[in-house]
């Protein structure tokens, strides 16, 4: 019997007739923690969905979404409808723990490869700055599946940036990382004060960080590798990435390097006609 099927017997008598259609058919899973996506037609049963779910599976609690991302730190909009009000999770993936509260922090379940892609590329000891650690979303698989010699794992957001020291520990890569608490602009510039250069900038965020770009430039070094995310319009992205390669490119000239495309990668869809993107390039 399918999800849907499921909810479907259990409400068939609750519910009207009509609005059956517009349960769900599936869900996220996030460590124990179950999230769904209601339709309106259906909202006003929430509890009784949420119970029927807390019931039928093995999970601590059962959420829905209230909205999208929003803010400057990018918060979800995240209930709990049944279960244990508590919403601290740790999930685990791929051989990492990942700690956070998913009403405050956002994490990604689409962005999975990329991050086990990307760790795969490290090369023993290099040195790695993550422009916008989160909570450890790269950080952590790169210094544990990675080993590189050292990552600078730099967060502005303060919940996050907590959730990313408790990750640093509960993974055991404290001899790899080094947090920091700021605004990337700045915090780069000091590590470049202190003669650090990195063979690897990750700048796993979105809205694409642009204005980010001169300060990546200034602490890779030659022959650096540059992960980049950007938005792409699916009809058009043959001349989206080329113009985020004409800003990564100028970013590059103004510290006296070239940059070279190496991968532009659809990670996931993120609206109507538009998807996110991984770009790699090659800072030479």
């Amino acid at each position: 019997m399918t999800f849907k099927q499921i909810l479907i017997d259990k409400l068939k008598d609750k519910i009207d007739k009509d609005k059956l259609q517009y349960l769900p058919s599936g869900f996220q899973r996030i460590g124990d923690i179950i999230i769904l996506n209601l339709n309106e037609e259906v909202l006003r049963y929430k509890k009784e969905i949420g119970k029927i779910v807390l019931d039928n599976f093995k999970v601590r609690s059962v959420c829905i979404k209230e909205g999208g991302i929003t803010g400057k730190f990018r918060e979800p909009q995240i209930s709990v409808v049944a279960g244990d009000k508590n919403t601290i999770v740790t999930h685990f993936e791929n051989g990492c723990y990942y700690k956070f509260d998913i009403k405050k922090v956002m994490f990604a379940k689409g962005n999975l490869s990329e991050r086990v892609r990307i760790a795969k590329q490290i090369k023993h000891n290099e040195v790695i700055v993550d422009m916008f650690a989160g909570i450890g979303y790269f950080t952590v698989p790169n210094a544990k599946l990675g080993k590189p010699k050292k990552i600078y794992a730099i967060e502005l957001n303060p919940v996050s940036f907590k959730f990313l020291k408790e990750n640093i520990i509960l993974n055991k890569i404290e001899n790899i990382v080094e947090t920091i608490n700021g605004d990337s602009k700045e915090e780069v510039l000091k590590l470049v004060e202190k003669g650090i250069k990195t063979d690897r900038v990750l700048m796993g965020y979105l809205p694409p960080p642009k204005e980010f770009l001169p300060f990546a430039m200034k602490i890779i070094k030659k022959n650096g590798f540059l992960h980049y995310e950007d938005l792409i319009r699916t009809e058009h992205v043959d001349e989206d990435v080329e113009k985020a390669m004409n800003l990564i490119s100028d970013a590059a000239a103004v510290e006296g390097f070239k940059a070279k495309l190496l991968l532009a990668k659809r990670v996931k869809g993120y609206a109507p006609k538009m998807d996110h993107y991984v770009i790699d390039t090659k800072i030479f």
